[in-house]
């Protein structure tokens, strides 16, 4: 099962090419571990997922109805922010030009283990979307946790 917790100072290098943190890439499943899918996050940011993983979510917005046209729309946007890329024996992979822009990521990075998925973020954008006030935070856990 892939599990991503935690936080990762991370740097580009170059050529826009990020090391996976050893941590991250030993949760990686078994088979699947060089091949991974990026794409635009709902946030200035970008998601990573196992193939495995992004298979899932793929199901679910393939399987929408095109002859709706709200379904369309979100289809055509979310899959047109998707690129597949695999790790090279370092364990780094490219970030493309245009999604690094989109995050405002230029060397450094954040990345941020999200359960079944990995966050990159631009570290000073990340730092303005984390709840400050741990009170707001127990009170989230509290509506969406306590069911």
């Amino acid at each position: 099962m892939t599990f991503f917790t935690s936080e990762y100072e991370s740097k580009l290098d170059a050529k826009g090419r990020l090391v996976l943190p050893a941590r991250i890439k030993s949760q990686l499943p078994e088979g699947d571990s060089q091949e991974l899918v990026i794409r635009r996050g709902f946030e200035p940011c970008l998601i990573i997922y196992p193939m495995v993983e992004f298979k899932k979510v793929f199901s679910k917005i393939s399987g929408l109805n095109e002859f709706n046209e709200e379904y369309r729309k979100l289809q055509r946007n979310f899959l047109s922010g998707v690129v597949t890329v695999e790790l090279d024996g370092n364990g780094r992979f490219l970030i493309p030009k245009n999604m690094l822009t989109y995050a405002q990521i230029d060397k450094q990075a954040m990345l941020v283990g999200t359960g079944n998925k990995v966050e990159i973020w631009n570290p000073s954008i990340y730092e303005k979307h984390l709840i400050q006030d741990p009170g707001e935070l127990s009170k989230l856990a509290e509506k969406y946790l306590n069911e």
